[in-house]
């Protein structure tokens, strides 16, 4: 029903709509650590309705008015289960043919029945990922907006779901690129919309374990725990249990918060590595003051411990020096999308193990969650990294906002990841005093949030003098660089002047570099998009990097071709195909090969 105001219909005039659903931002403050609980799965068919022109926030659909004042029908322009269903999770793309462009919003909605377990629980949406601006609303009640399309939120509708009845659930899922978003609206990548990952109910108790961050203290010693923990709704006693640690002790809870440092002898601790994914079982019970048995909480996760440095032009793992062996991956996959599952993460590790690396890197934007903790269990090393890309508005607040909450909501779920290194504040941006201020903020934030790790970031060569330099590296522990001599730039014999140019005091990833081939499109060493040339290019590549010890890793751009609706000549087609491996994540091409023996070799 159309709201009027005077002689016109609101829904229709205003244009300011959109602000009504800022009012309540669901962001990192709220979100819940859902490690180790229970968790009810809301997958399946929902409803769903392409909304070209966002009416169903325009007009308010979620209200559902269908009668007038006096109780007369009126018409709408929604009818829930009249839609056709689609699968959640799913990347709406890959769903319908006539979706494959789509980049507006889309309505899904469906119901769930509620029954309470315990007397006084609290209950929680829990969204891993929907792309991009995501508002939710439950029996005709906005609950929130969240923005970033790769984090995870969570929704609180205690106070909002009915019990033992149906419940109506509407989630409007806005795919819009824009220039003051994280990214921005040209970027290199497929535009994937809609509810792509998996949604959860979770329930808890009135006063519950709301979050935590347990890891081995970064002194060198490897004799200390430090266990972190965030309780909701009250306080009293935390209970850390670590038995093969035998580690059992009290974390006093005041004002929502309390820490405790632990300590082991270093013999004892077997310390996660590559070669020594080991995890240990971590819990915590939660004795609210003044609460009975029956309001305890507890949680329980899997964890490794180690010790992530640098030294001088090393990056030290467990105080060894180690080199990065590695890889780009895109979360984009020919049949799912954006969409991916444990087979998929774990087919992409045993090809990066087949080419004998270490290291993913995962571009450009959050992973799914399940991907650090398959990394955890096989022992891979993870640079995990947030949108920052390209040409991002710098001098915009909201811009910054939207950043720094995606990077504490990847920060947040991920830091008891082992197999998680380093945390990435952006890619290619050009040095600017706005994103100097920008970027630097940013690596102090994730320094705030987790002091155990490494923070870099993608940069760019200064192409006039010939070197790597850029101002934020100040900021960063490492400095990641992207180079294309050879593809891009023609000219191959510019990277060793800029390598030899070239004097740091930290160590330097090559992050990105390459060049396209077809899959089976062959040709001589001088043909663009040939494996051929491709191959050639590696052999030159790697060739250059032996020479210089201050590079302590790479991760060439990319693992698998992807889709990219900015290139579309006769051999890419709508993907960037610089993939070591075709789209079809099977077939492998020479290039793969030359890294297989130069990681071998090192």
């Amino acid at each position: 029903m159309s709201e009027t105001s005077g002689n016109y219909q609101a829904d229709i005039h205003n244009a300011g709509y959109r602000e009504e659903y800022q009012k309540i931002l669901l962001d990192h403050t709220g979100l819940l650590n859902i490690a180790g609980r229970e968790t009810e799965s809301l997958n399946g068919q929902w409803n769903f309705a392409a909304d070209l022109y966002d009416t169903c926030r325009r007009a308010s659909w979620y209200k559902e008015e269908t009668v007038d004042l006096s109780g007369r029908p009126r018409p709408t322009d929604w009818d829930w289960e009249g839609w056709d269903r689609i699968t959640v999770p799913a990347s709406w793309n890959m769903e319908r043919p006539e979706l494959f462009y789509f980049e507006g919003s889309g309505v899904y909605t469906r119901t769930f029945r509620y029954v309470p377990q315990k007397a006084g629980e609290r209950v929680f949406l829990c969204f891993e990922g929907a792309s991009y601006e995501t508002s939710v609303f439950l029996n005709g009640v906005f609950i929130g907006t969240h923005d970033g399309g790769s984090t995870p939120f969570t929704v609180d509708m205690t106070d909002t779901v009915t019990a033992d009845r149906e419940n109506r659930l509407i989630v409007v899922v806005d795919a819009r690129r824009s220039p003051l978003r994280v990214p921005m609206d040209n970027t290199d990548w497929f535009n994937y919309g809609g509810l792509y990952r998996d949604i959860y109910l979770v329930r808890t108790p009135g006063i519950y374990i709301k979050d935590w961050f347990v890891r081995l203290v970064p002194d060198g010693t490897f004799s200390k725990i430090k266990a972190d923990v965030a309780v909701s709704g009250g306080g009293g006693t935390v209970i850390l249990e670590i038995p093969e640690l035998d580690i059992a002790g009290e974390i006093r809870i005041e004002q929502g918060r309390g820490s405790g440092v632990f300590s082991i002898k270093p013999q004892d601790l077997s310390r996660w590595s590559p070669e020594n994914p080991k995890l240990y079982d971590v819990s915590f019970r939660l004795y609210p003051e003044g609460a009975g048995p029956d309001d305890e909480d507890r949680v329980k996760d899997r964890i490794g411990f180690r010790e992530i440095k640098t030294r001088g032009r090393e990056i030290l793992l467990n105080g060894r020096n180690i080199f990065l062996k590695g890889i780009s991956v895109h979360e984009d996959h020919y049949l799912l999308g954006k969409t991916t599952n444990p087979e998929i993460i774990r087919a992409a590790i045993r090809d990066l193990k087949e080419m004998n690396g270490n290291y993913l890197r995962l571009a450009h934007y959050p992973h799914d969650r399940r991907f650090a903790r398959i990394a955890d269990e096989e022992g891979v090393l993870l640079w995990e990294e947030i949108p920052v890309y390209w040409a991002i508005a710098f001098e915009n607040n909201g811009a910054y906002r939207d950043a720094e909450n995606q990077l504490a909501e990847l920060i947040l779920r991920d830091r008891n990841r082992a197999s998680v290194i380093i945390w990435s504040v952006g890619n290619e941006n050009a040095d600017t005093g706005e994103r100097l201020d920008f970027m630097s903020s940013l690596a102090k934030k994730a320094r705030e949030l987790d002091e155990t790790r490494l923070v870099s970031a993608a940069c760019l060569v200064n192409h006039e003098k010939l070197k790597i330099e850029d101002r934020l590296s100040e900021f960063l522990d490492i400095t990641g660089i992207n180079e294309y001599y050879g593809w891009y730039d023609p000219d191959f014999d510019k990277l060793s002047r800029i390598l030899s140019n070239t004097n740091t005091d930290k160590p330097v990833i090559i992050t990105e570099f390459g060049g396209g081939a077809r899959s089976g499109q062959r040709g001589s060493v001088n043909d663009l998009f040939s494996e051929d040339f491709q191959k050639a290019l590696y052999i030159k590549q790697v060739a250059a990097f032996k020479q210089f010890p201050f590079i302590a890793g790479l991760s060439p751009w990319i693992l698998y071709d992807f889709r990219c609706p900015r290139r579309f000549n006769r051999y890419q087609e709508g993907y960037n195909r610089k993939g070591l491996i075709d789209a079809d994540r099977k077939t492998k091409k020479l290039a793969f090969f030359v890294m297989q023996n130069f990681y071998k070799e090192w």
